[in-house]
């Protein structure tokens, strides 16, 4: 008998599953799953402890759904990926593998393990991957020359053209396969650390599905307006099911068409801006495979490898904490560790903060964000911090530094969304929050907060110097 197996990584979902749907078009076949944690493999990748729990469950979820199927879920855990090709291997021989299917991730570690995957199989077994992940593959967007575009825009009108040229037709859940299976026995728990999940990000692709038809149905008209509002759930919050692939690109794709067919007749709308969202994420990752040094923390534009960061271990301290004295930056910061969940726009003003005010390496930032974050992913995370740290491809000019005081007065202009996660201003009026202390001081009453650890102005002018003097260095080199 011909058996398939399919290899679960960031793909935790039975519908619309490349892999898994190619794996069951021979209905004669036996058809197995296969998953391995690596928890030695996701503390050098700085798998936050919530980031993790959320997998887990969604494993669970995953397993169930499988076995609805008539397909049995393999697990197996080891300490990296070189114990995971090992144990694949084995499992290969032991239930005679005929077939490997398995979707493609684009990070330099995952790439050289699959890379290495047929090393391990023994000549009868056929590896098929598929690019599952994105809504176009990487190399599929390139310019007249073939090399990755470095700019946002022109890659985004290339991207659509050929988007319109392509399926982007989901594939449905396999049908229920004709063979027995033993009792259903959940795997034990990740021996990694776990948080707590907040109610906000129930697990399973039926929630992101769910939470998918109530945004495109009911928010996305308005995402444009209300999305650089932290204060108001008009963001999708669908980022920790595509990270963990509990939630397909195509599927986000397709739904948001169905809901809004003239989305890109109505550029301005709040259909189009959600949609661009889903461009900066596969630019990221196209990023990735051409520039892998990206995966090793290397800055796109090289020279800004010179600027010279400041050892400020206090200052990243109270900036983790949120006790920086910039309420909507300490806001922020305070989400992330509570939640371990961010409004996009508090994390490109919490970043700059890090960079262009405290002057402190950007993969200090990246790294921290990485080890809280649900919906960690490497090339989002990397691209955005990058953004911010004016060391990226399409990034923020060195010049331009985020005030966090208008930033706050903004975005959050009344405090609302200050209030909620610095309780120690609760009391501050609204047209005052960005800069209690000045309040503070007129009303003669002492506030339970953290005065500035940094002047702003004073913070801007030495970042600029620093990052003059790295461009400098390197012309004259």
């Amino acid at each position: 008998m011909t058996t398939h197996l399919v290899w679960f990584r960031n793909d935790l979902r039975i519908t619309d599953n490349l892999a898994l749907y190619a794996a069951c078009q021979d209905p004669e076949a036996q058809v197995e799953a296969v998953f391995i944690a690596t928890p030695g493999q996701w503390k050098r990748h700085e798998m936050a402890p919530r980031q993790a729990a959320l997998l887990f469950d969604c494993v669970l979820q995953l397993q169930r759904a499988l076995y609805e199927k008539g397909i049995p879920l393999h697990y197996h855990q080891c300490e990296d990926f070189d114990g995971a090709l090992e144990w694949l291997a084995a499992l290969c021989r032991q239930r005679q593998a005929t077939h490997l299917f398995y979707n493609r991730q684009y990070e330099w570690n995952e790439q050289r393990r699959d890379q290495a995957l047929s090393r391990h199989l023994e000549n009868g077994v056929r590896i098929q991957a598929f690019d599952d992940s994105l809504l176009l593959a990487p190399g599929s967007v390139v310019t007249g020359s073939g090399e990755m575009y470095k700019v946002f825009t022109p890659f985004r009108t290339a991207f659509i053209t050929q988007l319109l040229q392509t399926s982007t037709d989901s594939v449905p859940a396999p049908t229920a396969r004709r063979q027995p299976l033993p009792p259903l026995t959940p795997p034990a728990p990740f021996d990694y650390p776990q948080l707590d999940v907040a109610g906000d990000f129930p697990a399973g692709e039926a929630a992101a599905l769910q939470r998918l038809r109530q945004f495109c149905r009911e928010q996305v008209h308005v995402y444009h307006e209300l999305r650089d509002v932290p204060s108001r759930p008009a963001t999708s919050r669908l980022s920790p099911y595509l990270a963990l692939g509990v939630l397909s690109p195509r599927q986000c794709f397709n739904r948001l068409r169905a809901e809004h067919p003239d989305w890109l007749a109505q550029r301005e709308g709040g259909a189009f801006c959600w949609f661009n969202e889903l461009v900066w994420r596969e630019f990221y990752r196209h990023l990735l495979v051409f520039h892998p040094a990206l995966c090793r923390h290397r800055p796109f534009i090289a020279w800004t490898d010179r600027v010279v960061w400041r050892s400020a271990p206090q200052e990243l301290l109270a900036w983790q904490r949120g006790e920086t004295g910039y309420p909507i930056v300490d806001a922020g910061m305070r989400q992330l560790h509570q939640t371990g969940w961010m409004h996009n726009r508090l994390r490109m003003i919490c970043a700059s903060f890090l960079v262009k005010d405290l002057l402190i390496d950007w993969r200090e930032g990246e790294r921290y964000f990485m080890s809280q974050l649900l919906d960690g992913d490497l090339a989002a995370n990397n691209g955005g911090w990058q953004w911010a740290a004016s060391t990226g491809t399409d990034a923020a000019p060195y010049f331009r530094i985020f005030n966090p005081t208008t930033q706050g007065e903004r975005f959050d202009p009344n405090g609302d969304f200050i209030r909620r996660w610095v309780p120690e201003l609760a009391g501050v009026p609204g047209k005052d929050i960005h800069q209690p202390h000045r309040w503070a001081e007129k009303m003669r009453c002492r506030l339970d907060y953290p005065l500035p650890i940094v002047d702003h102005k004073q913070a801007r002018v030495r970042t600029l110097a620093a990052f003059d003097a790295a461009k400098k260095l390197a012309v004259n080199e």
